[in-house]
């Protein structure tokens, strides 16, 4: 084969593979992590503010997966009090396992979600909460096997 010939290749090969590409690239979904992520920049100062006094508390919520589901246990200061607010178990890779829920939580300061209501995967749990008029937030790691 002569060198005219191995640059014709070359070409169908480059022009083959640019197509590819672009073939890909148009069928390829990008999926916002919020989609009013404007408006929540700029009340993340709130995030910010619920996050220092979360931390201020005498313990952290927690998460544990166990047998009946995921327990999430909120700190002692938390226990008989009016717990009101939202979690939200957001998966990065896929909007679709996405989970909100509104808080009903125990005079014992715990509240439990079935297994049945998450999908397994990886997720970033985002508690927001009130207590007695005052806003706390958190997010945890969580793996749901």
């Amino acid at each position: 084969m002569n060198w005219g010939n191995k640059l014709l290749v070359t070409f169908i090969v480059f022009g083959a593979g640019m197509g590819v590409l672009v073939y890909k690239s148009m069928n390829t979904t990008y999926e916002l992590v919020e989609k009013d992520y404007y408006k929540k920049e700029l009340r993340y100062q709130e995030v910010i503010d619920g996050a220092n006094r979360a931390n201020a508390l005498s313990a952290a919520a927690s998460l544990q997966q166990t047998d009946s589901g995921i327990v999430l246990q909120f700190p002692e200061e938390m226990k008989n009090q009016a717990v009101t607010g939202s979690v939200l178990f957001y998966c990065a890779y896929n909007q679709k396992q996405d989970k909100r829920f509104e808080l009903k939580v125990n005079p014992g300061g715990i509240q439990v979600f079935s297994n049945t209501q998450i999908v397994p995967g990886n997720y970033t749990v985002k508690i927001g909460w009130n207590s007695n008029g005052t806003d706390y937030y958190t997010e945890k790691a969580l793996t749901v096997l």
